[in-house]
């Protein structure tokens, strides 16, 4: 199960993910993606409460990258060891902006 926190403040779009980001999830946060970037210049995902991201998982984060790079800038935020461990052996740590 995921849960999506959404926090909007001008062109600023925060995504709090709390849960599991995997093939059963990972729909519902695309939706939510691609139906709330319009407007958006800084697109921050909050990995603080995430527990795993799977492929389907990196994917979303990787479309919505993709997405950011022509209106913006997108960030990773509060990751947790297990989910920088996944980020680092897929090689999205050079991908990603992780702070």
């Amino acid at each position: 199960m995921l849960k999506i926190s959404k926090e909007e403040n001008g062109s600023e779009l925060k995504l709090a993910l709390e849960g599991r980001l995997d093939t059963v999830t990972a729909p519902d946060l695309e939706e939510q993606i691609k139906s709330g970037l319009g407007n958006v210049e800084t697109l921050i995902f909050d990995l603080a409460q995430l527990e795993y991201i799977s492929s389907a998982g990196l994917r979303v984060l990787l479309s919505a990258q993709k997405i950011m790079n022509k209106q913006g800038k997108m960030i990773v935020r509060n990751v947790s060891e297990e989910v920088n461990e996944i980020l680092e052996v897929t090689g999205f740590l050079d991908i990603l902006t992780v702070e």
